[in-house]
């Protein structure tokens, strides 16, 4: 036990927002909804005002956001758990996504891929113990 014992605990993260340039959504869209399969959610109207959209599936929520300076994230990047990983990579690879796998990660399998604005996002999947 620490020292510490803070008046809170964290429960899950909500969502993670990746930054895409202005007039990005349509882009967004094809890629967070058509070649991922996730749904999009409809913004609240104080928030649907700034751009942007968002999308969920599987208890994964992802919010892109306009950001007039816009530069992506090649490094810092989401990290999702999968099931069915390399049926994903097929289904991003058919829409014409590039993905590069990783081997790096013990007791995962793992790609990374790029949304359209070069937003790395790593896609992961627990190895079974056959």
């Amino acid at each position: 036990m620490s020292e510490f014992e803070p008046a809170y605990g964290f429960a899950r993260v909500h969502h993670v927002q990746l930054s895409v340039p202005p007039g990005g959504e349509a882009a967004s869209r094809a890629f967070w909804q058509d070649a991922l399969g996730m749904q999009e959610r409809p913004k609240p109207p104080v928030l649907a005002a700034r751009g942007g959209c968002w999308f969920a599936g599987g208890g994964v929520e992802v919010h892109v956001g306009v950001e007039a300076q816009f530069v992506p994230a090649r490094k810092a990047h989401p990290a999702l758990l999968i099931s069915g990983l390399k049926n994903l990579a097929a289904r991003l690879e058919e829409h014409g996504v590039a993905v590069e796998w990783d081997e790096d990660f013990p007791g995962h399998e793992r790609f990374y891929a790029h949304d359209p604005f070069g937003n790395r996002i790593e896609f992961l999947e627990p190895q079974s113990d056959s």
